[in-house]
């Protein structure tokens, strides 16, 4: 058994002990459900019985020991019910974890809703994004802003060799941190929506956001406290008989200021508190699991934590005062009670302020909070896909190319070396790469090199063979090396490329676009990111150069488009069924051939798969036609 399958068959033990818990747990629910029915009927009989024969006291004691034991078993059946819940949710979650290993996408989570603009150089050729993609393979985010941040990485068009460095430690450190990954999904799911759904903290931001009235509440305090105990020091001294009644004087000053400057800046002042101490009670979950969480093994995740590790900044810190502020505010509630208590003092005006100072900490902390519980949601939807896909992946090597770095070469100018040597070290080299959306028992892996500015490998080969697939698992497989993840290869050493893909070409009505017009449109828009001359060359990707014309201008156009690539700041590979191609490689060294092959056997067509160098030396099109009746 491999490591993958060792690693399945883990998860179903997991599985299966789990529906044995959430069995037993629901057991016990339904039996403290019925017991919970005859308690409360016992003590309702019990107290009608007693309200009937002894009158009100008795039966106001006897009610209150009679239902005790009836408050003890609902409190009992919560824990039991929430206990349920939790359970079948962390099934749930080693469930997708099994769906994600065998590609099974009716169990995995909807989409991220999301459309990628159409002049994006990769994002719909390569299935980045959509029902059957990457982004919902690899995405466990359950924040909106999570999932966000997942899809920026993969659709990143000019990737950097820092933030990849950064994302593929911290990738590596949550590969071996599964349970704290699946308990961070575990808290955000029980905190979302009605236990399902994406969480997102944008009112909280929204909120922060507004103004504030801090500075005209801290000026109107300083005159409403001082005017507040004078009005209780006056009416005290008038009550003793001291002083006739002035304190109406200043006690009407003092409603006025409060009535027509304080309470328009206290303004909903209970609706602000409560959206603020519920999103913060959504988010604690989270928070409080980051906050607790031992990171002792892991210095880099630490690192990426630190803003909850602080104890005067902590979420939950801020949440205790929010806390305090709530019950106060929660006393002047009542209108009439409310108006007695601010006519006396400058009660809620006091508590707005002090909202106001946690508004102002928030606007700086809260920002930081959401940001690390984003950026640990995208890096552990990455360090999922490593620790599920064992034996199969590894973390490539990326190249930087710089010029500068290069020294003089004979009699050239220091930029001309610079620029000679870092042509000729850009590089595209795999061993034994796969693709990450075909299933590991179906899928074929191939061996994969390429070097050079300039360079391009014409691929050929019949119809089914695997052509565009292939395409498609080198482009795919270098956006997950951009985004920090690990690859489905043996081995990767790849330079930093700005990555185009011309393979899955669409016509469009609303534009009156036809689809020769949309194919040339695309491959110009190729050939306009080949002449930005940077040291970021572009790696492409082209399935069938202008299929949308006639044969021999298609072959016309076809070559005359080739030997402008091998002119651009970029290498790459071209697909074709046009053989006549091939004859390029004879006459420009930097083009190269490859091929896929079929053979015939019994009458079935069969292909392996694998990549060959050369031209193709078949052809099936007429054995696919005569195959399915057709005339040949």
């Amino acid at each position: 058994m491999d490591q993958k399958a060792a690693r399945q068959h883990a998860l179903q033990q997991q599985l299966e002990r789990l529906d044995g818990r959430i069995a037993q747990l629901d057991q016990q629910s339904q039996q403290l459900s019925r017991l919970r029915l005859a308690l409360f009927l016992a003590a309702a009989f019990i107290s009608g019985v007693t309200f009937l024969t002894w009158g009100a006291w008795p039966w106001l004691v006897v009610t209150l020991i009679v239902f005790i034991p009836f408050l003890v078993v609902v409190f009992l059946h919560r824990r039991v019910d929430t206990a349920v819940i939790r359970w079948q949710t962390w099934r749930q979650i080693k469930q997708t974890h099994l769906a994600r290993m065998t590609l099974d996408w009716d169990n995995l989570p909807p989409p991220l809703p999301f459309t990628a603009s159409p002049d994006h150089p990769f994002a719909t050729d390569l299935d980045v994004m959509g029902e059957y993609s990457l982004h919902r393979l690899l995405d466990t985010a359950v924040s909106d802003d999570g999932s966000a941040r997942l899809r920026d990485w993969l659709l990143d068009t000019r990737p950097h060799p820092d933030p990849i460095t950064y994302r593929q430690t911290l990738t590596q450190e949550l590969t071996a941190m599964p349970l704290f990954r699946d308990k961070l999904h575990l808290y955000a799911r029980l905190s979302a929506p009605q236990g399902d759904g994406k969480m997102s903290g944008q009112q909280l931001q929204t909120w922060l956001e507004q103004p504030d009235d801090s500075h005209k509440l801290r000026r109107l305090l300083f005159l409403l406290i001082p005017l507040s105990a004078l009005n209780i020091l006056l009416f005290w001294l008038r009550a003793r008989g001291v002083l006739p009644p002035i304190w109406v004087l200043t006690w009407g000053l003092y409603l006025l200021l409060y009535l027509l400057a304080a309470r328009p800046a206290i303004g909903s002042l209970f609706a602000d508190i409560m959206t603020l101490r519920d999103g913060l009670d959504t988010l604690n979950g989270v928070f409080g699991f980051l906050e607790g969480y031992r990171y002792g093994r892991s210095p880099h995740v630490k690192t990426l934590c630190a803003p909850f590790l602080d104890a005067q900044k902590r979420p939950s810190a801020h949440l205790q005062r929010i806390r305090r502020a709530m019950s106060g505010v929660g006393l002047t509630q009542h209108p009439l009670l409310g108006f007695l208590i601010n006519a006396v003092v400058p009660w809620d005006a006091f508590f707005a302020y002090h909202l106001a100072n946690r508004k102002k900490e928030l606007r700086t902390d809260l920002p930081q909070w959401l940001n690390v519980w984003f950026e640990l949601e995208a890096l552990s939807s990455l360090g999922n896909f490593a620790w599920l896909n064992p034996g199969e992946i590894c973390y490539p090597q990326i190249i930087p190319v710089n010029g500068n770095q290069f020294s003089v070469i004979g009699e050239l100018s220091p930029e001309a070396a610079a620029s000679r040597q870092r042509e000729a070290a850009v590089q595209f080299e795999a061993r034994q790469i796969g693709h990450p959306l075909i299933p590991s028992p179906e899928r074929v892996c191939n061996d994969y090199a390429i070097a050079g500015i300039g360079s391009v490998t014409i691929v050929t080969g019949s119809n089914m063979a695997g052509k565009s697939s292939f395409l498609r698992t080198l482009g795919i497989n270098l956006v997950l090396a951009y985004s920090g993840a690990p690859v489905v290869a043996q081995a990767l050493h790849a330079s930093l490329f700005r990555l185009f893909a011309s393979i899955r070409v669409q016509d469009s009505l609303t534009d009156g676009y036809s689809f020769f017009y949309a194919e040339v449109r695309r491959l110009a828009q190729l050939l306009d990111a080949l002449q930005d001359d940077t040291d970021q060359p572009v790696f492409y990707l082209i399935d069938e150069i202008f299929r949308g014309t006639n044969n021999r201008e298609r072959l016309i156009g076809s070559k005359a488009y080739i030997e402008a690539l091998t002119a651009g700041n970029g290498l790459g590979l071209i697909a074709t069924h046009d053989l006549e191609l091939v004859q390029l490689a004879e006459v420009r060294p930097s083009i190269h051939n490859a091929h896929f092959r079929d053979e015939v056997r019994n009458g079935r067509m069969l292909f392996d798969y694998k990549l060959h160098p050369g031209p193709c030396p078949t052809t099936n099109a007429l054995k696919i036609m005569e195959m399915a009746g057709l005339p040949t």
